[in-house]
């Protein structure tokens, strides 16, 4: 019975998707350990170093399917080694000589090292992919939404209308940043690994670089400069990005949640007949999904901390660090995509109601457009005093519950300068919505 909420069968699909667990699978992994044997056996057999037969026997035998895999499970908990069972069964189960060549020249960290790699670079195209889905959907949207009216709020307060569409595009630009950090992080991320016990590539000698060049070659991955058995900082990079994607999709889930609230009501996440938001409160319709993001975003963060302390890794090799991004580097990589994959389901059936954010703007009777009035009034008074004469009018009109428009036109320092259809063209919030139109064209593009 898995004992984590990414692999329950009940629960699973709030943590992830199946595509990313598969990546992560036992049976990947131990297929990528013996993607990475054969590679190796058939670069070396390419150079002289072992027999051509033999690689290719160890190619025909590395199939995860033919491993015992409970024979495995004991063998490492009695060689406390996670490897050389594998190594052992590898060569048991080829014919002839072949099994005598197997991991021939390479250290565990090499293969396994490599193996994680290609599992990075697996879960790196699966996120990219869903990050450029993400902006696809979050283009059309703002676009949608160029013109829509909605509240301004800085810290929690209304301020100066904006345009839905604005809002989207903000979101937009952070996603295309970090599709741009995941295509900028390939070519340091997604290298192998080939350095032999103590790093020096002396089990291979003159022919190591040859070797390791083919080996990647046939792996699709990048020919480290020097190994990197203990530097850990492309691991560290893959997961700092993936944080940062999660939190992204956090911040995005959290506006939904805070523009859903009842007396909110601008927003409301995907919903379909038969969700139900309560097991007592039959009325309810909760922002599930959103809540399920921000707290995949939570999780996914918090393990970078942990992956950061394994660039402190000890001398030519320390195990504590490895041991550490096998457990938490398919975590972040799961709740991170399960993040993103979440948050385009809300994003392409998100419900935009534009009264209510059209209403929600009246709701404070002009205040927030004080900043209009102040300018306009400023060109006569100066910006200061234009600033605490609306301040007046601004605090009288919240403590006393009336429009701006009426204490403005009560006090004479305003209308010696501003008409009543003057102060009614400066309170309409379509005026005063600056450039979110062309900020929005500017990201987005404009509707065809």
């Amino acid at each position: 019975m898995p004992a984590h909420a990414i692999d329950s069968v009940i629960f699973k699909d709030m943590y992830g998707t199946d595509e990313l667990r598969q990546v992560f699978s036992d049976e990947n992994l131990l297929q990528g350990w013996l993607d990475v044997e054969a590679a190796l056996a058939r670069a070396e057999a390419a150079v002289g170093l072992i027999p051509v037969p033999a690689a290719a026997e160890i190619t025909r035998k590395a199939r995860v399917e033919l491993l015992d895999l409970e024979s495995m499970r004991r063998s490492i908990n009695e060689t406390t080694h996670e490897l050389v069972p594998l190594i052992r069964q590898l060569a048991s189960l080829c014919e002839g000589e072949a099994g005598r060549y197997v991991h021939w020249g390479a250290t565990t960290q090499d293969i396994s090292d490599t193996g994680l790699m290609l599992q990075v670079k697996a879960a790196h195209m699966i996120i990219s992919r869903d990050l450029q889905a993400l902006a696809g959907a979050l283009e059309w949207l703002a676009r949608r939404e160029r013109d829509t009216l909605m509240p301004g709020r800085t810290h929690g307060q209304h301020a100066p209308p904006i345009t839905f569409g604005f809002k989207v595009a903000i979101w937009l630009a952070e996603i295309r940043r970090h599709i741009a950090r995941m295509d900028e992080s390939r070519p340091r991320v997604l290298v192998g690994q080939l350095a032999g016990a103590a790093g020096t590539l002396a089990s291979l000698g003159k022919q190591g670089l040859e070797i390791q060049q083919r080996l990647m070659a046939e792996l699709g991955l990048g020919v480290p400069e020097i190994g990197w058995h203990p530097a850990r900082d492309r691991l560290a990079e893959f997961a700092s990005i993936l944080a940062m994607v999660a939190a992204t999709m956090g911040k995005i889930a959290h506006e939904v949640i805070l523009l859903q609230k009842s007396e909110v009501a601008e927003l409301e996440e995907p919903y379909q007949p038969g969700k139900v938001g309560s097991s007592t409160m039959p009325h309810k319709r909760n922002p599930m999904i959103c809540e399920g993001i921000m707290a995949e975003a939570r999780m996914a963060r918090g393990h970078l901390s942990t992956l950061l302390l394994g660039m402190e890794s000890e001398h030519e090799r320390d195990w504590s660090a490895v041991h550490v991004e096998w457990a938490c580097v398919p975590e972040v990589a799961i709740l991170t995509g399960g993040a993103v994959a979440h948050t385009l389901r809300v994003i392409e059936g998100l419900r935009v109601d534009r009264e209510r954010m059209r209403a929600n703007i009246d709701m404070l009777h002009g205040l927030s457009l004080s900043e209009a009035v102040m300018l306009e009034l400023g060109t006569y008074l100066g910006r200061q005093v234009a600033h605490d004469v609306v301040y007046e009018a601004s605090m009288a009109a919240y403590e006393q519950g009336r429009p701006l428009r009426d204490l403005l036109l009560a006090d004479e320092r305003v209308t010696q300068h501003l008409s009543a259809d003057k102060l009614e063209e400066l309170l309409r919030p379509e005026r005063y919505t600056g450039l979110c139109g062309t900020f929005v064209d500017r990201v987005a593009g404009r509707e065809d």
